[in-house]
């Protein structure tokens, strides 16, 4: 029976296709206006509580500057903020203030912004957006690929720095600052561990895994990607979901011949981020807030705090793909009625009942494919990658250091596999045969004279020269290349200032209702503009004293923005990347806007509403003095100020007591200027 070929995917009107994206923005807007006003006529004033620990804030810096420094324990010490709970012996909080400001003055690197000229800032800009939009749209022009794109962007802007520095534009950049190792050295470890887990054997853990994701249904398939998306993101990291599982996902719309497959792409790549959204270690900014906040947060007040609005983010963003992609999901149906009634009731159309059919009918037909085999036993080999997988996730669970986590799994399964195929695997049968079948014998060789020549032994194939040369180090350059050019882009000083001037009076008060909302939006513009994590960076150099709560914000904000646009996370670039890699180019920016745009806005608010009106992180610091003992705001100005004198900072101590009392002051002559 021949194949049934690919059916020609529907083509959406304008409105049908950026409709919702159009009104999201529109929504957006509007409630933002509605709740600032206008011209910002609503921002609340700040209040003597938040004066309060902005001043505090202000004068512990200044103390910490103050403080002397064992040069030979900072060098030994290295680029490491050590234990949030010193021993007063050790210097307790200061002391650790005093190493975490520098470690984050070096994390973000030396702010350079005032060195450029007018010229030199917005050349510099005019550059990234260039590349920007080249990686947006990469066939828009000249058939490069993305990683070509953004290693010749990064290369163009180490080379324009330089003249910009020698014309005197622009101070020198420094290349190597910018590249952040720590995510390469996690992509190579995952690839490497992905090609073992799928290459070491047939039948093995990874096709049980594609297995498990297999349905005939379109919409159940769909379900179970998405399911397995958040739950893994949220274990391990979305990158390395998304990287084990990408090709799976294009095999399976390979399989089942589907028209389209971004709706399963999509559900892939955005329920990885929203589900990484959950742990501290589900994303790298996650991880990056986490070793850079000043007070502490176990892994579970963590989870506690973002359960909530990633379940109420889940919840919308799959709503919106049953909905979006609705024609898709379910074949034959005449509406979003008789989808619910499909997934609810029961129900079955009879495109639904014939995909059934067939898949049953190609069981049936495969069932002799593997005699005498029993498929659902382990094999030792299988046994070890689930025992290697199990550490894998326990160690990244437990907090140890991902990349080395990574790297060291595929070594491990590497040597397991050599070890499987120079002693267990049988060779490989180089017999030639003639048309009948019948094999042709080696010819001899002979020497000058006249003797034969022994056929010499097959040397080994190497893991050098098969396995390792599968890793995408296309992906590597691609983000070598992204660093360079946002490194750029950020000394330029443009990005904090764009946050500054958007924020307005806001800005102090980021986290408080109605400010949380424009901030959110704030975060999520930049984090697809400037990627998240240098947003991180930012906001952590620019607020070194922000609150858990502040950080939870940042955390979900930064996360589910990865979902507006198809640059805004690295899990999207990979899954583009993979997909391609083995002949599906759907997955593109245009493809995925339409869908992005709506669903995330929608998700990031009204998680954003759950986590102001639910959570469970204190909105004070401890460390900074800020927490009475069941962790909320008190009057803490006095006794901050007391103990400031005891330890000997008296210019910060005498410096905070008249900011303290200046705002008494000013309070009383509102309240005598009210009676009278």
């Amino acid at each position: 029976m021949p194949e049934k070929p690919l059916a020609t995917p529907q083509k959406r009107s304008f409105y049908r296709k950026w409709g919702p994206a159009i009104l999201a923005v529109l929504g957006v807007m509007a409630l933002n206006v509605a709740l600032l006003g206008p011209s910002g006529q609503n921002i609340p004033a700040m209040t003597n509580q938040q004066m309060d620990v902005r001043n505090l804030g202000e004068a512990r810096t200044k103390a910490v500057r103050e403080m002397d420094v064992d040069i030979k324990a900072e060098r030994k010490r290295g680029n490491r903020i050590g234990s949030r709970n010193l021993s007063e012996a050790e210097g307790g909080v200061m002391e650790y203030t005093r190493r975490r400001h520098r470690v984050l003055g070096d994390y973000t690197h030396e702010d350079v912004s005032d060195e450029f000229t007018t010229f030199g800032k917005w050349s510099v800009a005019v550059i990234y957006f260039a590349f920007w939009v080249f990686l947006m749209f990469p066939n828009w022009f000249l058939p490069i690929g993305r990683p070509g794109i953004a290693l010749g962007g990064g290369l163009m802007m180490v080379v324009y720095r330089y003249f910009l520095n020698v014309a005197g534009h622009g101070p020198e950049f420094y290349a190597e600052r910018v590249i952040i190792m720590e995510p390469l050295f996690l992509l190579f470890g995952l690839m490497l561990t992905t090609i073992y887990l799928e290459k070491m054997e047939r039948g093995g853990l990874f096709d049980r895994l594609r297995n498990s994701l297999d349905d005939p249904v379109n919409w159940k398939r769909a379900l179970k990607i998405m399911t397995m998306s958040t739950i893994g993101s949220a274990a391990v990291m979305n990158d390395s979901v998304v990287l084990i599982f990408s090709g799976v996902v294009v095999d399976l719309c390979v399989k089942y011949k589907v028209a389209n497959s971004m709706p399963y792409l999509v559900s892939l790549s955005s329920t990885s981020n929203i589900g990484s959204a959950f742990t501290m270690t589900g994303n790298p900014q996650n991880i990056l807030i986490a070793s850079l906040m000043y007070d502490d947060i176990s892994w579970a007040g963590f989870a506690s705090n973002m359960f909530l609005p990633v379940l109420v983010a889940t919840f919308v963003n799959s709503g919106m793909m049953f909905i979006y992609y609705g024609t898709e999901l379910f074949p034959g149906s005449s509406g979003f009625v008789q989808n619910l009634g499909i997934m609810f009731g029961g129900s079955k159309t009879p495109e639904i009942i014939a995909l059934e059919n067939a898949h049953q009918s190609q069981l049936a037909a495969s069932q002799g494919d593997y005699p005498g085999e029993d498929q659902t036993r382990l094999t030792k080999w299988s046994i070890i990658q689930v025992l290697v997988a199990t550490i894998f996730l326990t160690c990244f669970a437990l907090g140890y250091d991902v990349c080395v986590v990574s790297i060291c799994a595929g070594c491990i399964l590497m040597v397991v596999n050599a070890y499987k195929h120079q002693y267990y695997d049988p060779p490989i049968d180089r017999t030639e045969y003639d048309a009948e079948g019948n094999p042709i014998p080696l010819k001899k060789q002979y020497d000058i004279d006249g003797n034969e020549i022994e056929q010499e032994e097959e040397e080994l194939i190497t893991e050098s020269e098969t396995t390792l040369t599968e890793v995408d180090y296309g992906l590597l350059l691609l983000f070598i290349g992204q660093f360079l050019l946002i490194g750029s882009f950020d000394d330029t000083g443009l990005p904090q200032a764009f946050f500054a001037f958007t924020m307005g009076d806001c800005a102090d008060i980021m986290t408080s209702v109605p400010c949380v909302y424009w901030f959110v939006m704030i975060v999520t513009i930049l984090s697809n503009v400037a990627s998240n994590v240098p947003v991180v960076q930012m906001l952590a150099a620019t607020f070194p004293y922000a609150t858990p709560y502040d950080w939870m914000q940042v955390s979900f904000a930064a996360t589910i923005a990865g979902n507006l646009t198809m640059l805004g996370s690295a899990a999207n670039m990979i899954v583009a990347f993979q997909a391609a890699k083995v002949g599906d180019r759907s997955f593109t920016s245009e493809r995925h806007a339409p869908f992005g745009i709506p669903s995330t806005l929608i998700a990031l608010y009204a998680g954003t509403f759950v986590l102001t009106m639910i959570h469970f992180a204190p909105e004070c610091s401890e460390k900074l003095g800020t927490c009475d003992a069941d962790g909320n705001y008190y009057q803490a100005a006095e006794e901050a100020a007391a103990d400031y004198y005891q330890a000997g900072y008296d210019d910060a101590a005498a410096q905070y007591d008249d900011a303290y009392y200046e705002q008494e002051e000013a309070g009383d002559d509102a309240v005598d200027d009210g009676n009278r």
